[in-house]
């Protein structure tokens, strides 16, 4: 079994870097990117005589971006330095020669960790002196360690850069495009909400589902299944985020007993121990209905018919001829190995750092980790759409393994070889 276990583990590593090259490839080919925004917003401010009317992005200025982005890179050679095994240029600055000119000064920027950032500069700046060969000289020629230059003669130009191994595989997922903040702090700021609302759902669903299931097997084609089924196939048909709806409208923007939307209330923070407690709890009940109603039926009914099955077994009705009660065969005989299929689904806890709903958090507009999907897909956001995707994909096959070990574990006629 170890050797299996061993093997999903490697297997992750082809499985990430596939879903991850697919969609770095789609982000190149689909129209409206970071490029195409920023040319547009240029073109806006040129038309609507703002500040910077008449602006227009220079060639210097599309070449930076391109750069940025890594456009001007070929497709492989970009994903590359996306995952961090390639090294992409850091800072580059093309410096244009004209009317002759030999030699012009340039700034050398270097990023500067986060925690010495500032509210102007990000950066720091060293003065040097760049030749029309591309050679760099400064005062202090321990500053220009690690600048390498590439002379671009039928540009008229030369490109300064710090060739840097910076990506995926290091922890970086770069900055997003859209809040210049670096993606997985971005990520990170938003799994707490997600944690919440997934660990709350996701015991919640337990707690509710498998004893239900318990009750509609013993209860079998009576009142109360036949009821509890009507009503669990009535929510199972009805969509999440079209129940947030009514909810919204009918709940809390009607009657008012609710709120519309937010994780906490606008005054959460002048409350006590126990008002932000009530505060969280009277945000979230609404939505963690919305969550929790498309899981009940299939936990509910997968509980129950697996204690069906068990209790026609032969090892059951052996118990009860040996003189075991009914509760008795029930409780330590059959609803032990009925158990075994539920531990499958625990797995799943894997992804509660990521948990939510687009939809959902988009009509209850809570800040959490789905809501930062939708925007950063209508935002054209490529950086925090590549870290969502590896976060997601990551716990997702994390997840596949732990269920794996799970059965294992409960059930001793499986094994992995």
């Amino acid at each position: 079994m170890r050797d299996y276990f061993i093997r999903r583990f490697l297997l992750i590593i082809p499985t990430l870097i596939g879903a991850t090259l697919v969609v770095f490839g789609i982000t190149r080919v689909t129209p409206g990117g970071p490029m195409e925004r920023t040319m547009q917003m240029a073109m806006m401010n040129e038309k609507g005589g703002g500040k910077n009317a008449g602006a227009s992005l220079s060639e210097e200025q599309l070449a930076d971006l391109a750069s940025y982005y890594g456009f001007d890179k070929s497709f492989l050679y970009a994903y590359g330095m996306w995952l961090g095994v390639l090294p992409r240029e850091d800072t580059p600055q093309f410096v244009k020669f004209e009317n002759d000119a030999k030699e012009l000064p340039v700034s050398l920027k270097v990023l500067l960790p986060r925690e010495q950032w500032t509210a102007t500069n990000a950066y720091k700046v060293t003065p040097a002196t760049l030749s029309r060969d591309g050679k760099l000289t400064a005062s202090d020629p321990t500053t220009l360690e690690g600048w390498k230059t590439r002379a671009e003669p039928e540009k008229q130009r030369v490109v300064v850069y710090r060739p840097v191994f910076k990506g995926m595989v290091h922890g970086y997922f770069h900055l997003s495009t859209s809040y210049n903040q670096p993606v997985l702090e971005m990520m990170l700021s938003k799994m707490p909400v997600s944690i919440f609302y997934g660990l709350t759902s996701f015991i919640l669903s337990y707690l509710v589902c498998i004893p239900l299931g318990v009750l509609k097997a013993i209860k079998h084609r009576t009142m109360i299944d036949n009821v509890t089924s009507m009503l669990i196939f009535i929510g199972y048909s009805i969509p999440g985020f079209l129940l947030g709806s009514l909810l919204v409208v009918y709940l809390a923007a009607r009657h008012g007993w609710f709120p519309t939307e937010g994780f906490t209330g606008e005054n959460f923070a002048s409350l006590g121990f126990f008002g932000k407690v009530w505060d969280v709890i009277h945000h979230a009940i609404l939505p963690l209905v919305c969550y929790m109603i498309g899981s009940f039926a299939f936990m509910t009914m997968l509980m129950k018919n697996n204690l069906m099955d068990n209790l026609a077994a032969d090892y059951v009705r052996t118990a009860i001829a040996k003189g075991a009660s009914f509760r008795r065969a029930v409780i330590g005989h059959a609803l032990r190995n009925s158990i075994i299929p539920i531990v499958t689904t625990l797995g799943s806890i894997t992804t509660i750092f990521v948990a939510g709903s687009m939809l959902i958090e988009k009509i209850f507009q809570i800040d959490g980790f789905g809501l930062l999907m939708v925007q950063s897909i209508s935002d054209r956001d490529y950086p925090l759409v590549m870290g969502i995707l590896t976060i997601d994909v990551l716990l997702i096959m994390l997840g596949n393994i732990l269920s794996d070990y799970l059965v294992a574990l409960t059930d001793p006629r499986v094994r992995f070889e």
